[in-house]
């Protein structure tokens, strides 16, 4: 079964965020950034689980992709056959906010 993926508004301002960041210094390496990403996440419509689960909250469906630096935090809602990006956090900044 293949997922649909969603990012939630979190995650969108998340990656919105980043990407104008780095785009002030380099906009070619902002662009590879924004695609990195989203080939990252494409992967989970066809495998799920192909995330570990995030940590610091131990739950099967809430996981996480690594791009370092940045943790790719998704939740499955198998009921529904969707893959929801929650947030795009960098790992320096501590604890993902959900």
């Amino acid at each position: 079964m293949d997922f649909k993926i969603s990012l939630s508004p979190s995650a969108c301002e998340d990656l919105r965020s980043i990407i104008s960041y780095i785009a002030s210094d380099n906009p070619s390496a902002a662009e590879k950034f924004g695609r990195r990403i989203l080939d990252e996440v494409e992967i989970t419509a066809f495998m799920p689980e192909v995330g570990r689960i995030v940590p610091e909250f131990g739950k099967a469906d809430l996981r996480e992709l690594i791009a370092r630096p940045y943790r790719v935090v998704y939740r499955i809602k198998k009921d529904l056959g969707l893959i929801e990006v929650v947030r795009v956090w960098h790992a320096a900044r501590g604890i993902p906010e959900v």
